[in-house]
Formats: C-alpha cells, sequence, structure tokens
C-alpha cells in the first residue's frame, strides 16, 4: 500500500468512514511525532465547507478538509452540507484530533411567504430561501424526521429532473440507481452528481474526442468549437451540463413552488431543537427580497434567526469595477446591520464547485476591515460548540439566555471564550449549567 503523504490524503477522502477515519489517526500520528510538520494557526479561517456529503468540488470528506485546513494553518473551520447532518461527528471529531476551532451545520431551502413575490437568494425563485442551521454537535438528532424528509425533496426533485434530462441525452440516459447514487457516500446526490455522471457516461458512448464533442454539440445546440473549449475539463463542462439542462430554459428545470419547501420557523424550531443556531443566508444584495434587507430581517429574527452567512468571495472578488463597488457597498452594508442586530456572522468560501478558493482572502482591501467581525463570528461558533456538546450551555441554551439576556455580551462571552479555549483538549471537569460564567471562562482558560 502506497503509504506516502499524497496517498495518504486521498485516501481521507475515500467513501469507506473506516478508511477515512484510521487513515487521518495515521496523519495525526505523523504529524505529532514531527514527520509532518504543520505550520501554526494563522488568522484565515473558513466556515462554510461543504463535504462529499453533498458535494465537495475537491472530492474532500470532512476529515479531509480538517487535514487541509490543518495543512494550510487555519485557525478555523466550519461544515456545512446540503440537507443532511451525515459529517457532522466525522467533523468535530476531526477538529478535536487535530485541535483545530471548528463547527458544524446544514443548508437548505426554505419558502418564506412573506417574500411570495420577490426573488430572495434562490435565483428565479420568488419566495424561496437558502437558509441554514449552524453549531451542531455530535449526538442523537431530535425531530430527526425533517432532516429526513428534506433529503428525501431533494432527491425526489433530482429524479424527475433526471427523467426530463434523458429524454434529450437518450443515448446516455441515466440510471439514477446505478449512475447516480454510487458517486456519492451517503445517497445524498446533488445537481453535480448528475452532471458527473452524464459526462463520465458520454465519455464511455464516444470515446473518441471528435465524435464526442459533436454529440454534445448536438444535444447542447452549441457550436462545436465552443464545446471543444471546454470539454477536457469535467469540472467546467459539467457546469455547461448543469447550465444548459438544469437551469431556468433547460429541458430539465422543474420551476420549484414555495410550498414545496419547510417554511422557515420550521427549520429554525428543528435547528434550535438539536442546540444549533438558526442562520440567515445573505446572497448579494441585489435581488428584489435583498433589497428590502431591514423588512427580510426583521421577518426572519421573528421567525427565530440568530445569526448570518455570507460567502465574501462572490461579494468583491468581481473584474468588472462597477459590479465591483457595488455588491462591496452592499456586502459592507449587510454586515453592518447584522452587527447593529448583534448577530453573529459566519463566512466561508463554500467549495461546492470545483475553482473555489479553499479560504478567503482576508487580506483584501474590501475584506479587511470586517475581518475582526468575521474573526468573532469564527471563534464565537468554536465556543458554542465546546459548550454545547460538553454540557448543553450553548448559545441559544437556557444557561446562556439566563446569564446574557444582552446578546451583545452574550457574543463577547462566547467569541472570548473561542480565543481562550484550546482545541482539541479535554472538557473541563466541574463545568455544568450550575457553573456560573467566570467558572466557564478558568475552567476553558
Amino acid at each position: 500500500m502506497d503509504t506516502t503523504i499524497e496517498a495518504l490524503e486521498r485516501r481521507l477522502d475515500d467513501f469507506d468512514p473506516d478508511t477515512r477515519r484510521a487513515t487521518l489517526v495515521t496523519l495525526a500520528e505523523k504529524a505529532r511525532t514531527g514527520v509532518v510538520e504543520l505550520p501554526a494557526a494563522g488568522e484565515a479561517f473558513n466556515l462554510h465547507c461543504h463535504s462529499s456529503f453533498s458535494f465537495n468540488g475537491y472530492g474532500h470528506s470532512p476529515s479531509g478538509l480538517v487535514w487541509r485546513g490543518k495543512t494550510r494553518g487555519l485557525a478555523a473551520m466550519g461544515l456545512v452540507d446540503f440537507d443532511v447532518l451525515d459529517g457532522v461527528a466525522e467533523f468535530l471529531e476531526a477538529c478535536a484530533l487535530l485541535g483545530m476551532r471548528g463547527g458544524a451545520g446544514f443548508e437548505t431551502r426554505v419558502y418564506v411567504p412573506e417574500f411570495s413575490d420577490r426573488v430572495i437568494n434562490s435565483p428565479g425563485e420568488p419566495g424561496i430561501s437558502y437558509h441554514m442551521g449552524m453549531g451542531f454537535v455530535p449526538g442523537p438528532v431530535r425531530d430527526a424526521h425533517l432532516i429526513a424528509e428534506l433529503k428525501d425533496l431533494a432527491q425526489g426533485r433530482n429524479r424527475k429532473m433526471v427523467a426530463r434530462i434523458n429524454t434529450l441525452l437518450s443515448d446516455i440516459a441515466l440510471d439514477y440507481d446505478a449512475d447516480v447514487l454510487p458517486l456519492t457516500p451517503a445517497g445524498n446526490a446533488t445537481e453535480r452528481h448528475v452532471c458527473a455522471a452524464y459526462y463520465r457516461k458520454a465519455e464511455a458512448a464516444f470515446p473518441g474526442r471528435a465524435a464526442r464533442a459533436a454529440w454534445w454539440a448536438d444535444r447542447l445546440g452549441m457550436a462545436v468549437a465552443e464545446v471543444e473549449k471546454s470539454l477536457d475539463d469535467a469540472p467546467v463542462f459539467q457546469g455547461v451540463i448543469r447550465a444548459k439542462t438544469m437551469k431556468a430554459g433547460g429541458v430539465g428545470y422543474v420551476e420549484a413552488k414555495g410550498e414545496e419547501f419547510p417554511e422557515a420557523p420550521r427549520v429554525n424550531r428543528f435547528t434550535e431543537a438539536n442546540g444549533a443556531l438558526p442562520t440567515l443566508a445573505f446572497l448579494d444584495g441585489t435581488t428584489p427580497g435583498e433589497q428590502a434587507m431591514d423588512e427580510l430581517l426583521d421577518v426572519m429574527l421573528g421567525e427565530g434567526v440568530v445569526a448570518v452567512n455570507i460567502i465574501p468571495d462572490r461579494n468583491w472578488n468581481i473584474k468588472d469595477p462597477e459590479t465591483r463597488r457595488d455588491k462591496v457597498a452592499r456586502f459592507h452594508e449587510f454586515t453592518a446591520k447584522a452587527q447593529a442586530r448583534n448577530l453573529p456572522v459566519f463566512v466561508g468560501t463554500e467549495m461546492n464547485a470545483h475553482g473555489q478558493r479553499f479560504v478567503d482572502d482576508f487580506d483584501a482591501p474590501e475584506m479587511r476591515p470586517l475581518y475582526p467581525v468575521f474573526q468573532e463570528g469564527a471563534l464565537l461558533l468554536h465556543a458554542h460548540t465546546l459548550l454545547q456538546a460538553h454540557a448543553g450551555m450553548g448559545y441559544l441554551s437556557g444557561w446562556a439566555k439566563h446569564h446574557f439576556p444582552d446578546t451583545g455580551k452574550r457574543n463577547r462571552f462566547y467569541a472570548d471564550l473561542g480565543r481562550t479555549a484550546a482545541p482539541g483538549r479535554p472538557a473541563p471537569a466541574g463545568v455544568t449549567p450550575e457553573s456560573g460564567p467566570d467558572e466557564v471562562a478558568r475552567a476553558y482558560s
């Protein structure tokens, strides 16, 4: 067996959980003994990393994400998978083993009736909003039927979509169970898995490049020369397949209806029942829904939201200067609104498509002024996760609300604790819901 570091890192992304666990233990031991030299934690972090349990553009598992974050000197990481909590335990165990600050959550879509005639953050879909829960911990999931329902709804939509696309791509028609689900470790396939399956099946059906390019050009309504530009770059061409067949105007597009999705309060209740933080997801401030941000925040806070999430890179790393100025201004304005409402801000890069950064550029001029806000979110999430896992004393616990009814003071306490509480150390003895904040701070210092 190949035991080079590169081979071990590849095995970290294996679909077999025992292989991932054994490989991570091996790599951790190599780091402990100095065979692998890991850098000290720096300032950067990524709190929005999709893994192979939904879709990661580089195929990384939860363990693979934490290890690669550690080798890059990240200070904290957060797992966010779509519609599932399958990777939470593995991710947080990897964080503990490697000494990484971390938190874990999920992302889904919800219906917001108050915005039924306005697009919020799901393009072309009025009233439907991408939404999150952050700060879950390992253990039995309360009201687990909701998370199962979310996964079933997504898989049902995918199957309908594939049936429609198969009418166009009949030469490479997919069997969802045989061709798509094996590309996932736990049966949570996404549109990007479907694109990968069509791409692979076309390679097998048309091994000659010229014939394959001509076939795709015919089916997708493109010029052969245009197809050939990206045909050999699998992630890029799979994006072409997705755009041409699955988005509005494509044969596989099925218009989403708000009633098909759970409403935000239901998802928020599920999230809080599991000790986590209901979290609003910000797109870029340009949609009709997000242009009414004060109204949207009032609605969502009234329905249980206590934190927000931003993907900064798409809000500032833009070539067109005018668009860049506009989106940076909206990005900063939204962050200020979150601060004014004492909402913790979680940021990250997603990595659910090839080409996305592993970590944000916090030194960019558009980012550096906001760094303290984002860092506070990372530290707060780490402390929440520690206390929630240790004694049910997370950010929304009765303990937290009793001692810190003022959310600004609560934010500062959890952020300060996240700064001093070393990742990976055993939970201190004697910390219970009867302990006061000073006792907890001393115990974790």
